[in-house]
């Protein structure tokens, strides 16, 4: 049986930090499934499909990793694509007390189903999405906490 793993997330937009956590997580799974959450009551910063076109771009050679849009609950999504794997990356005390909350949450809704986390590199740990927004927001350069593949 094939281990697949679902890195769920908004992705908006992907950092340096998500993308060192895929390649960490590349030699323990066969396949992973990079999942663009889509939540209608959220307001994104940037548009959906340019979202998954930069994931696409960043793991262009990768053939182990692809990009897919989702609604509704991850573990659903995991089902629907017999991952039997959630991939998390921490950077902080706070990410894991959020994690772990939404992790046994997952667990209760199906138990064949594990969260595996990543400490996120230290090199990374201070870099996220909300951050790196407001950087744009304001007319700042962002370059620096984005993979290279993508021009903001």
């Amino acid at each position: 049986m094939k281990k697949i793993a679902v890195f769920p997330g908004s992705f908006d937009p992907i950092t340096l930090g998500h993308t060192s956590i895929i390649k960490r997580a590349l030699p323990l799974f066969d396949e992973i499934i990079v999942a663009i959450g889509n939540n209608s009551s959220k307001k994104y910063m940037f548009d959906l499909n340019k979202r998954k076109k930069w994931i696409e771009d960043c793991f262009a050679k990768e053939t182990k990793v692809s990009v897919e849009i989702y609604h509704g609950l991850t573990v659903e999504f995991c089902e629907k694509k017999d991952a039997k794997f959630i991939l998390r990356g921490l950077r902080n005390q706070l990410d894991y007390e959020y994690e772990h909350t939404i992790a046994q949450m997952n667990r209760k809704l199906n138990d064949e189903i594990e969260t595996i986390f990543l400490f996120t590199a230290l090199e990374y740990a201070s870099i996220n999405s909300t951050v790196v927004r407001d950087i744009v927001r304001n007319g700042g350069d962002v370059n620096q906490f984005l993979p290279k593949e993508i021009s903001i």
